[in-house]
């Protein structure tokens, strides 16, 4: 550092002291009276009593191209660089000042700045090759102001405040001034209106000035496409006003920000709706209150409760008719059933009963006259006494008293009683399942014991066995039967023709039951029958 003298021709007085040859691009003197220069050249000097002080880079300070010097009104000095956006110091007379640098990482909108002015509410406005940044060093919120907020131009050459508050920019494209004191209205929550509600293509009733809040409506399941728009008030920039929306009981939450100020809902289920929109300026604040509308979505005729309870009843009604008349049915089949199995019992049963016994008793007295007629009579009276068998058997199987598996296995085992008994066969009878007390349909009962009545006459009369089992019971939905004795047995290939056998496959058949025998020459029979009890009569 050096200085020189520049004399004026003629006298020698000197105009200027040279105080040093480096290039400057830009100074300032602050409230201590130290002298800040900056160059270009990436160095930033501060000069105190001639001593001179070089600032070295930072983090705070990460450039040294200064473009702007500026000292608040809190005594805070703040330097415009060229590169990193701008650098502030609280203390700038310490010897080591320590600073804080925002840039475009923290928001700024370019890092390069080139002028730096304050308003009275102590915010620092930054003119960049990019419009006008305010910022706030207390909070940190930075707002832009570009050629859409009415700036003259957006590379901003310099800044200053005059006497009134009034921040002037100096710009590319002229001058501009703003109003600091009247910005407070961009605070302002800026308010929403719905203007316009069309259902399945059809314009909704809305005041032209638009509606803060729409009387709730009501439509048909029919009309379930809904378009809303709506659009909110900003007087400083209503370009940069954004909204949010939700339809409560289908949204979770507040939409994403949009600027579409419109949205659709397509195919909505019948209920009740609440849509809520506001808007957001360009600082982050959304309206006070956000536009509602409430409207009503009927459900189709066949899913309204009237109808559906009108429906349940009915089917309910249906039902109890239905069982009503099956149980009358059944009541009177029961009573057909009992007045047959009785009208068979005391009236054919004892007729035929009548005729074999008068048959014997004629028999007994002109048997000795004529042998021819004593054999017819025989034979009349062992006919009507077969009958009466079977017709015992016919009024067992219809009599509704007897539908029980128990009266099945009682009936069996007296049967096979007597002819056992009178052929002395050895007999073994066991019944499972019995004691659960199933029901058997009629059918069931009457061809199940057919079958087990013509095996054990088979075992009697053309076996030649000393011994025979019985087994009746239960496996799971079915009722099985097995008849097997210690006879000559037969070849069940050779004879599957009998007519006994034939029968009875016809009768498991006729079940929809399995039917098998298994026998061999010399080492008995087996007959193996099994029907599902789930069959419906």
């Amino acid at each position: 550092m050096r200085s020189a003298h520049l004399t004026r021709p003629g006298n020698g007085r000197p105009f200027f002291d040279r105080v040093s040859e480096m290039a400057v691009s830009t100074m300032m003197r602050d409230r201590s009276g130290a002298l800040w220069l900056g160059s270009e050249r990436a160095w930033i000097k501060r000069l105190v009593n001639g001593e001179a002080l070089v600032l070295q880079p930072t983090e705070g300070l990460p450039d040294t191209h200064a473009r702007a010097f500026y000292q608040d009104s809190r005594g805070w000095l703040w330097i415009g660089l060229r590169f990193r956006g701008v650098s502030m110091t609280t203390d700038p007379t310490t010897d080591r000042p320590s600073f804080v640098n925002y840039s475009t990482q923290n928001g700024l909108a370019s890092d390069a700045v080139l002028s730096i002015a304050e308003d009275e509410l102590g915010r620092i406005y930054l003119g960049t090759g990019r419009g006008l940044d305010q910022l706030d060093p207390f909070t940190g919120r930075i707002r832009h102001f570009t050629t859409r907020d009415g700036l003259a131009g957006d590379i901003v050459n310099h800044c200053m405040k005059d006497h009134h508050g009034n921040i002037w920019v100096a710009t590319s494209g002229g001058i501009s001034r703003l109003n600091p004191r009247a910005e407070r209205l961009q605070h302002r929550p800026p308010t929403v209106y719905l203007s316009r509600v069309e259902v399945a293509g059809e314009q909704q009733s809305v005041p032209e000035r638009g509606a803060l809040r729409l009387g709730e409506m009501t439509f048909p399941g029919s009309q379930n496409n809904l378009l809303i728009e709506y659009v909110g008030l900003d007087f400083q920039s209503e370009q940069s006003v954004k909204y949010q929306y939700k339809l409560e009981s289908v949204d979770a939450g507040w939409s994403e920000p949009t600027s579409q100020p419109s949205v659709n809902y397509a195919r909505l289920s019948a209920g009740s709706y609440r849509f809520l929109v506001r808007a957001i300026n360009q600082q982050g604040i959304a309206s006070m209150e956000p536009a509602v509308f409430e409207f009503r979505i009927l459900a189709p005729i066949w899913l309204r409760w009237w109808f559906l309870t009108l429906t349940a009843g009915l089917a309910v009604a249906i039902i109890y008719a239905a069982h009503r008349y099956r149980v009358t049915r059944l009541v009177e089949l029961e009573r057909i059933r009992t007045r047959i199995a009785t009208d068979l019992h005391d009236d054919i049963g004892s007729t035929l009963s009548k005729i074999a016994l008068m048959s014997e008793v004629v028999h007994k007295q002109v048997g000795r006259v004529d042998p021819r007629v004593s054999e017819r009579l025989s034979a009349i009276a062992s006919n009507s006494r077969e009958l009466v068998d079977s017709m015992s058997d016919i009024v067992w199987a219809v009599n509704p008293k007897r539908d029980r598996l128990s009266d099945l296995a009682g009936r069996m085992r007296r049967f096979a009683d007597d002819l056992f008994s009178a052929r002395d066969i050895a007999f073994h009878f066991s019944a499972s399942g019995t004691e659960r007390d199933v029901k058997l349909g009629s059918d069931i009962r009457r061809e199940v014991f057919l079958v087990y009545k013509e095996s054990v006459n088979n075992v009697v009369r053309h076996s030649g066995s000393t011994t025979a089992e019985v087994y009746l019971r239960i496996e799971g939905r079915s009722l099985v039967l097995r008849v097997s004795d210690n006879g000559r047995g037969f070849d069940a290939v050779s004879e599957s023709g009998g007519n006994g056998l034939v029968s009875m496959r016809q009768r498991a058949k006729k079940l929809g039951g399995e039917f098998e025998i298994i026998s061999n020459n010399g080492r008995g029979t087996t007959l193996m029958l099994k029907v599902p009890l789930n069959r419906r009569n």
